[in-house]
This record gives structure tokens, C-alpha cells and sequence, in this order.
């Protein structure tokens, strides 16, 4: 029947390939800032509500630039200018501030007009201008920095910029500055986040599936001493790789933050069936059976074992859909797919490709020693030591439950920059010499009118809070404008700069508005002057402490503010993000409980035991555990991109607890005893779950050459964490068994 089929099945999958290959090279990148906003969360919606009368609060582009003597030198200010200009005149560029444009209203018997604030042509002048910027509070921490060796151009881009928008303002934007020489420039804002960050998918995607196939290679060449073992190994786990990157395309989905992550779990994941497959149908030829019988042992009893590993780790994955983060949701579903794929084409092309050779051909007389039958003894007789095992798992539980108790979800977005990157350098000097990136909105709403003085009172009491509690800066409002027009009328002096004390002070200043140069390329006020925003940044503190701060100064509003007559909501993309960190611990506990309910139903129904079941899952919660110790101990953010680690542990590890299982009961079955199933398991599944946690190991380690942070702590997490689940297999598992099964 294997004959029959085998030469069909290959073509058939050879047909798939080139097909796939086709969609494959059609995929793109994306990173959207929006998909990263938890679904259906209520405070979404009302941010979406606001946004409609305004523009986006991300809608900008930093350029950073630095004179180690000092910006107000005249040709740094000249060229500064210049730049400011012409950086107006860039694709999706809507407009430019910077320094050498702001002004002073002045009044004069023939009505209001506008002074500069730097007279370029005039350095005498720069003395005294220099003090006075210093002291503006509507530049300093924006366009200024404190010490005024810094300076900064903001443009306003068009709302939500895409990422072919992006590269092509960026594109213009570097040329223009690299025209001019100065000393330092940088660049912060969305359309750089996009660019960079894709730059970083594809090179995860090139540099992981590069590294981790010759990693799998050298071990596999090693283990089987036979280039053509190897080769089939290598073109089963190439080949589901491209089957499932071609079902990406097919399914016309876009390559987005996690996906580098799928190169590395497409070659474990095959490596780990293959192996098993593999090992099975060698031993298989090593009693003495013919290809064609060796290769139907091994599909009967590994393949449903297999299935089964394929199915519990697909579950694992399909738990993220608990997750309120698209783009974790999209990886779940296409981790599980890919991890079906890759089941399907090791049972169908690697069995049908392994049953043309016999053992001479596949390993070599090296290879079949006793050095895996000796280290495999020796574990089955260690697992004997009760006392030592049960000391072990006392003295693991508490550190476990110290390393939790340290867990910190107080996540930064300089945490998920790429490593030694410019966009990180240049994150660090806007956070350093400005305010950062970190947008903060108070949403302000009404049933009567924005402009009216109480209301407008009440507006100013917030954005006096802001400076007063120190962590917002560049703060900016629509009360920005009767203060400028009080400073006008005392001279321009900063200690002037005061919301009108009286109404009617306030009513004289609402006239003069309309006929001063804006102040601000923002839109402040909305249409029907039924909404205002105040708009401000903070450094990147992280997202606990950001809570903190949001829920203090929730409180002082609603007991300092009049709420009958306005309502302030504080929102704003980077408040939208910080949620995800209180979605993720909330995911990551109810996706593991139905992981584990699912899995637990799907194990009862192949050991149709119950002791069984008990045996099966209780040594898969001590990876988990010892992942969450881990996070504790070395200091890493839980954060919404960390929490699929937990899906990928257990789906893994329960796989190795099925092979060991299935493998015991096939010996009861057969009438052995205990002991004789058990070293009997150990003799052949324990050398294939040791072969595959030691490749399992090292693929995940290929994580370290990642320059994305939360990449690096997956693979350690991983790679460390699987450690402890081989050992679970080996030593708990039998622990258990003794315990339980009594036959």
C-alpha cells in the first residue's frame, strides 16, 4: 500500500510547493499602530468618538538636531530655517514648526502683528532672544531643549500615514537634512516607527531562518552521521515552511510585528515531528523489519502520538484568540495552522520519502551504539531516587514562587525598539533632551460652548495640574491663546503668561484672537466647539507607573473640577497600548485554563484513564512556572508580546509528556509490566524527546542574534524553560506513574 502511494504523495506535495512559492513572494510588511489597540475595549471607542472632530495625536514627525556649542550660532539658525521651510514642501508633510518661525504678537496703534523670536540677521540680538526661549513654556521641552544645545523641527503629517507614505516622506526628509552639515540629527515619530520596525521584521525573518537551518542541520548531521537522513529531514521541514508561508499569501494576509517568530517555530516544530517519525521508523529497521512494515509501525503508532502532540500544541496557540491584540490573535490562529501544516506534510512526504531506504542508508554504525541506551539506563535508574526527586520539586516550587512574585508588567516602549538601531539612538535623545515620544490627551467634552469663560476656566485648572505634577511637558491647549495675547499686552514678559483672571478680560482677549498668526498647527477646539483636547508628552516611565500617575490625576479632576459643566477623559494611542499590559495577564491566565481544559479533554479521550490524565498534565505546570520565575529573576516586562510564550511552553512541552505516555501504554498493552514499559520508554521515546528538547533547545537560542528585545526574551524563556520540561518528563512522569499505576 506504501508503494502505491508514496510516489503520488511526493508529486503531490512538489505541485503545493510551486504553487505556494508563487503566493509566497507576493507577501508584504505592515506595521499598524492601530491593530495594537485592544479590541472592543470601551475606552477605544471613545477615544475613535473623539478623534473624529481632530486629528490623530500621533500625527507628527520630530527632527532632532544638536550643536554641542550652543543652536544660536547663525549658521545653524539659518540652515535651521531653511530646513523648517523646505521640509513643508515633502510629500504628506502638512506642515512645519520649528524655532526660527515662532513669533510674538504684538499690538500696536494700527492693530496686532508678529515679531519674531530670533532675529537671524542679527546675532546681537541672540543674548537676549536665547534667555527668553529658555523661558517660554510653550517651546521649552518641544522645540528647545533646557540647556539650548538642542532644537527641534515638529511637522504634522497626514492622519494614520501608511507605511509606502512613510518611506517616501523619509525618503525626501533624509536627503534634505544630509545637505546640510550638521552636527547631530534625529528623527522620532510614526512614520519612523513604521519604517524601522518593518526593517527589523524582515531582517528577523532572514537572519532566524537562516541561523536556526544550519543550527538544525549540524545537530541532525551529528545525531544521524548520514547526509541524505539529513537532506530528508531538511527538505520536510524547508518544505512545510513553504507550504505554510504560502498559506499566508494565499490567505492574502500581510506579514506584521510577530512575524518573525514564524520561521523558528515552522523548523522546531517540524524538526520535533520529524524526529520522532524518524527515530521510530530507524528502530523499527534496526529489529530487523523491511522498509514497507517499519514505515506502517511507525505511522500507526507514532503518527496518532504525533497527531495528538499536533493537535495539544495547536490549542496552545489558538488560546492567544483570548487575547483583545489583533495582531497576537492572527499569530495564534496562524501558529496552530502552521503547526498542522507541518504535522501533514512529516507524515504524509517524510514517511513516504523515508520508506525508499533501508538503515544503511540513513545512519551509520556509529550511530547505533549504546551511547543514547546508556545515558537513557542511567535516567531510568536516577528516576528511582523518590527523595532526591521529591527534594528537587520542593526547592523549585519556591523558587518559582519567588521568581513570581518579582514579575513586573511596568512595560516601555524603548522595550520593543530593535537593539543598536538609529531609531533607538534617536528615541533616547528625544527622551534625554526633550520630552519623548509618549503622546498623553485629555479629551474634554461639553453640552455647552468650549469658548465659554467657565468652561474654559475649568480647562485651564487641567492643564495647570499637568505642569504642576512634572511629568507632562510640551503641553499645549486652546487656553494657550488668551495667555499669549496677556503676555503680549505685558510686554512679551514670560511672568505674564496667565489665563485672564476675569471674564471680561477674557471676552476682550477672545477678540484679539482672531486676528493673531496661529499659535499652533494643532486643531484644539472641534467644530462644533462641543469638544477641546489638551494635548501634551511624557517620558517613557513605563506602563505601571503611567497608570499610576493617569489614576491620580483622574482623581484630582473629578474632585477640583466642576463636572456638570465639562467631562475630561484622559486618553490618547500610547494609553490605548499600556491597556494591553492589563489584557495580557488577564489572556494569559484564561487561555492557559482552556489550553489546559481542551488538551485535558482531548488526552482523556486517547487514555480513556483518568490517572492518566493526572499524569499527563501535572508535570506541563512546571515549565510554566519556572517561565514566570524566570520573568521574575531576570527583570523582564510582561507584556502583551511576552504572554505567547506561555502558549508556545505548553503546547511544546505537553507534546514530549504525550510521546512518553503513548509510548507506556503501548507496553501495558502488550502485557509488560510496569517497570518493563517504563524502560522501555525510556530506551526509545526518551532518546527522541532528548534529541528533540536538545534541538528544541538551541533553535529557540537562535532568538539571541535577534536585535528585537521581546524576541530575545522568547527565546531564552523557551530555550530555558524547555530544559525543565524534558527533566519533568524524565523524572516526574515516572514519579507519577509509580504512584498511580499499580499494574
Amino acid at each position: 500500500m506504501v508503494k502505491k502511494l508514496r510516489i503520488p504523495i511526493i508529486i503531490a506535495f512538489a505541485l503545493m510547493a510551486v504553487y505556494s512559492l508563487t503566493f509566497m513572494f507576493k507577501l508584504n510588511f505592515q506595521f499598524d499602530f492601530e491593530s495594537f489597540f485592544p479590541k472592543d475595549d470601551p475606552e477605544l471607542a471613545i477615544f475613535k468618538d473623539f478623534i473624529k472632530d481632530f486629528e490623530t495625536d500621533d500625527n507628527f514627525l520630530l527632527i532632532g538636531l544638536k550643536r554641542e556649542e550652543g543652536i544660536f550660532d547663525q549658521k545653524f539658525l539659518t540652515d535651521l530655517h531653511d530646513l523648517t521651510i523646505k521640509a513643508r514642501d515633502l510629500p504628506h508633510v502638512l506642515e512645519a514648526e520649528s524655532i526660527t518661525k515662532f513669533s510674538y504678537p504684538l499690538i500696536t496703534p494700527f492693530g496686532v502683528t508678529a515679531i519674531p523670536a530670533i532675529h537671524i540677521d542679527d546675532p546681537s540680538k541672540y543674548p537676549m532672544e536665547r534667555e527668553k526661549l529658555l523661558e517660554d513654556e510653550r517651546l521649552l521641552d518641544y522645540l528647545v531643549s533646557r540647556d539650548g544645545k538642542s532644537t527641534a523641527i515638529a511637522l504634522k503629517t497626514v492622519d494614520a500615514i501608511r507605511l509606502d507614505q512613510s518611506k517616501e516622506l523619509l525618503g525626501g526628509l533624509e536627503a534634505l537634512i544630509d545637505s546640510y552639515d550638521f552636527e547631530e540629527s534625529h528623527l522620532l515619530g510614526r512614520a519612523v516607527f513604521q519604517k524601522e520596525l518593518v526593517r527589523m521584521q524582515v531582517r528577523e525573518i532572514l537572519v532566524s531562518t537562516i541561523i536556526a537551518g544550519t543550527l538544525v542541520f549540524l545537530i541532525m548531521l551529528f545525531i544521524y552521521r548520514r547526509a541524505l537522513t539529513v537532506a530528508i529531514a531538511l527538505t520536510s521541514i524547508g518544505l512545510g515552511m513553504t507550504l505554510f508561508m504560502g498559506y499566508l499569501g494565499i490567505s492574502g494576509q500581510a506579514l506584521s510585528a510577530m512575524t518573525g517568530l514564524y520561521p523558528i517555530l515552522m523548523i522546531i516544530v517540524g524538526t520535533s515531528d520529524v524526529i520522532h517519525i524518524m527515530s521510530k521508523y530507524l528502530d523499527e529497521l534496526e529489529k530487523g523489519n523491511p522498509p514497507n512494515s517499519s514505515i506502517l509501525v511507525t505511522i500507526k503508532e507514532i503518527g496518532l502520538a504525533t497527531l495528538l502532540t499536533s493537535v495539544t500544541t495547536a490549542v496552545g496557540f489558538t488560546t492567544l484568540l483570548t487575547s483583545k491584540i489583533t495582531p497576537i490573535r492572527e499569530f495564534g490562529v496562524n501558529a496552530a495552522v502552521g503547526v498542522m501544516i507541518a504535522y501533514v506534510t512529516v507524515v504524509l512526504f517524510t514517511s513516504a520519502v523515508l520508506s525508499f531506504y533501508d538503515l544503511n542508508k540513513l545512519t551509520s554504525e556509529k550511530t547505533r551504539t549504546n551511547f543514547w541506551n546508556k545515558w537513557m539506563t542511567w535516567a531510568y535508574k536516577a528516576s528511582f531516587n523518590n527523595k532526591a526527586i521529591w527534594t528537587s520539586i520542593i526547592a523549585f516550587l519556591v523558587f518559582c514562587g519567588v521568581g513570581i512574585s518579582m514579575v513586573t508588567t511596568n512595560y516601555k516602549i524603548e522595550s520593543n525598539l530593535p537593539i543598536g538601531a538609529k531609531i533607538t539612538k534617536d528615541y533616547y535623545f528625544f527622551e534625554d533632551e526633550f520630552v519623548g515620544f509618549r503622546p498623553v490627551e485629555v479629551a474634554v467634552t461639553t453640552d455647552g460652548n468650549i469658548y465659554d469663560y467657565e468652561i474654559m476656566k475649568e480647562i485651564n485648572k487641567v492643564e495647570e495640574k499637568f505642569k504642576e505634577d512634572g511629568h507632562f511637558k510640551a503641553i499645549r491647549s486652546q487656553t494657550m491663546v488668551y495667555k499669549s495675547i496677556a503676555q503680549m499686552y505685558g510686554g512679551n514678559n514670560h511672568d505674564n503668561y496667565k489665563f485672564p483672571e476675569t471674564e471680561a478680560e477674557y471676552n476682550k482677549y477672545k477678540e484679539i484672537a482672531a486676528k493673531i498668526p496661529k499659535l499652533s498647527n494643532n486643531i484644539l477646539v472641534g467644530k462644533n466647539a462641543k469638544k477641546a483636547r489638551v494635548i501634551s508628552r511624557m517620558n517613557d516611565v513605563g506602563a505601571d507607573s503611567v497608570k499610576v500617575i493617569v489614576e491620580n490625576l483622574d482623581t484630582w479632576i473629578n474632585q477640583n473640577t466642576d463636572t456638570s459643566l465639562v467631562n475630561f477623559n484622559v486618553t490618547g494611542t500610547a494609553m490605548l497600548l499600556d491597556k494591553n499590559v492589563e489584557y495580557a495577564r488577564r489572556s494569559l491566565l484564561t487561555g492557559l485554563a482552556i489550553a489546559i481544559i481542551i488538551v485535558g479533554f482531548l488526552m482523556a479521550l486517547l487514555f480513556k484513564n483518568w490517572r492518566y490524565l493526572i499524569i499527563a498534565l501535572v508535570p506541563n505546570i512546571f515549565p510554566l512556572l519556572f517561565a514566570g520565575a524566570i520573568l521574575g529573576f531576570l527583570n523582564i516586562e510582561l507584556e502583551a508580546g511576552i504572554t505567547i510564550v506561555f502558549a508556545i511552553i505548553f503546547g511544546i512541552a505537553v507534546d514530549d509528556s504525550i510521546h512518553f505516555l503513548s509510548r507506556f501504554k503501548i507496553g501495558q498493552v502488550n502485557g509488560m509490566s510496569v517497570e518493563e514499559s517504563l524502560k522501555n520508554t525510556f530506551l526509545e521515546t526518551g532518546k527522541a524527546i532528548c534529541i528533540t528538547s536538545i534541538i528544541l533547545f538551541f533553535g529557540f537560542m537562535v532568538l539571541l542574534f535577534s536585535v528585537h528585545p521581546p524576541s530575545k526574551s522568547i527565546g531564552i524563556l523557551i530555550g530555558i524553560t524547555l530544559v525543565t520540561a524534558l527533566l519533568s518528563d524524565l523524572f516526574i512522569i515516572p514519579l507519577m506513574i509509580r504512584l498511580l499505576i499499580k499494574r
